[in-house]
């Protein structure tokens, strides 16, 4: 799904129940550059912020609907507003590689600067809504603005800082490890964003936080069970309470006799866990 937006007015909202400041204008919600750098975490200019004759659409997306796909001519960048999403990479043979789960405040379409086509496809995994900025309008902004294109290229180089860290994590940390500082790194997104960091729904499949940290579906499932067996979390389905942050922040790998269960489950709790989130990641195998 294509969209260009290059009028003189840009858009936004904010995650979940959330929104940030948006004017409605023929059915469609616009925010101000202000509400953008808002959004974004940067301080805008005084002249930046007197510039009401630009403004900013924002567009919704359902669960699975794509907002760009590989390959596809770039002609903006994406603010996330609200809701959940997954970059990926696709390969010839059609096999997902998960690359980031965007969330507010994240931009994403980076990758297509540089050879003018989109480079990865982003995915929403819940209703979502996003802030199209056309790529001509971020670059005109920035010549009129200095000081803020210099706040932009920050968020730019977040992004890339981001991604770094997670490289880093893929090659030098055990997969319990992984799984620790994931789910710690989306508890310090969740707080930062005015929610709980300590009880969270996980947007995301199994195997999708398995492609993104390197590990298969039953090694991530079976890292959740362990971590909930010794009380560093609790978990239900999707639903993750974090009991022990510092243990989960660092620690470096499980006791032998902790990274897998001794005990037979009883047939209720396999009925159990099979009907709800195993059955869900068997069903996005397929």
């Amino acid at each position: 799904m294509s969209v260009m937006f290059a009028q003189s007015r840009i858009a936004t909202s904010a995650p979940f129940n959330k929104p940030v400041a948006g004017r409605q204008r023929a059915g469609q919600l616009w925010s101000s550059l202000a509400d953008v750098c808002s959004l974004l975490g940067v301080t805008p200019t005084v002249a930046a912020t007197a510039a009401d004759d630009v403004v900013f659409q924002h567009v919704q997306f359902k669960a699975g609907q794509r907002l760009f796909t590989i390959g596809q001519p770039f002609d903006a960048l994406y603010l996330v507003n609200s809701g959940f999403l997954k970059t990926v990479m696709i390969d010839d043979a059609g096999n997902e590689q998960v690359l980031s789960f965007p969330m507010k405040g994240d931009v994403l379409g980076v990758d297509g600067i540089h050879l003018k086509q989109y480079m990865s496809e982003a995915v929403a995994l819940s209703s979502c809504d996003v802030v199209v900025i056309p790529f001509k309008v971020f670059s005109s902004l920035g010549r009129k603005y200095p000081e803020l294109e210099l706040s932009l290229y920050g968020v730019l180089s977040r992004e890339l800082t981001r991604e770094h860290a997670m490289a880093s994590a893929l090659g030098s940390l055990s997969a319990e490890a992984r799984v620790g500082r994931f789910l710690v790194a989306l508890s310090e997104r969740y707080s930062a964003m005015g929610y709980s960091g300590k009880e969270f729904n996980l947007r995301m499949t199994r195997q999708e936080i398995g492609s993104y940290l390197g590990m298969t579906l039953e090694t991530v499932s079976r890292t959740l069970s362990a971590f909930d067996r010794i009380g560093y979390i609790a978990v239900e389905g999707r639903s993750v309470t974090l009991k022990d942050m510092q243990a989960l922040k660092t620690m470096r790998r499980l006791p032998p006799s902790q990274s897998r269960s001794k005990e037979v489950p009883s047939a209720k709790k396999l009925f159990t866990n099979f009907s709800f989130e195993a059955a869900e990641d068997v069903l996005a195998a397929v």
